[in-house]
């Protein structure tokens, strides 16, 4: 052994705690217990690592789970309302049939106002409201107004007639109603407008 070791072997030895019996651990011990000490926190990194690729696979299947629901629901989210129209298709069938063999052009109406309104509590039924707005007041969140006209019968920007009707999905706009506005002219003597 050379010097330098044989000095720290010494220093070792020196710095040696004694155990309950009152006997200093031999170097060979202390290796032993390091050793052991060292294997243990190997087997810990080795169970933490294979946590972490059990944690990190189950992460991946999350996301493309999450990802083939997101776009099961995208594909089939209008299923409960297409199957609600479903019955609408069929009545109109039967008016069509209807309407061939009958000239009957009222009962012919009557059915399709019928369905129409069928139609509606089916959408209202999925959300849909439409927007009233014959005789109120023009508002730029829920009406597009087409043209101005001047109405006597109408106060100044108050919606005059509905030339398409908006809805709104669950509260959320879907389509502005689109109108006509009262603007009241007032006539100058100096002749100007």
């Amino acid at each position: 052994m050379t010097k330098e070791k044989k000095e720290r072997v010494k220093t070792v030895a020196e710095k040696k705690e004694v155990n309950e019996e009152g006997i200093a651990p031999s170097l060979e011990e202390e290796c032993t217990r390091l050793r052991e000490m060292l294997e243990a926190k190997e087997r810990e990194a080795a169970e933490n690592y294979d946590r972490y690729l059990r944690a990190m696979a189950e992460l991946d299947n999350f996301r493309k789970r999450t990802a083939r629901e997101k776009e099961e629901l995208v594909k089939f989210g209008n299923e409960n309302l297409i199957r609600d129209i479903l019955p609408l298709i069929d009545n109109l069938n039967r008016a069509l049939a209807h309407a061939e063999s009958s000239n009957n052009f009222e009962a012919f109406k009557e059915g399709l106002v019928m369905v129409r309104d069928q139609f509606m509590r089916t959408l209202e039924k999925h959300g849909l409201s439409c927007i009233d707005c014959v005789s109120k007041e023009f508002d730029p969140n829920y009406h597009e107004a087409l043209y101005q006209v001047n109405s006597p019968d109408h106060d100044n920007n108050q919606v005059v007639e509905e030339l398409e009707k908006g809805y709104l999905l669950h509260g959320r706009l879907l389509r502005p109603a689109k109108v006509s506005v009262c603007k009241k002219t007032e006539n100058r003597v100096d002749g100007c407008e």
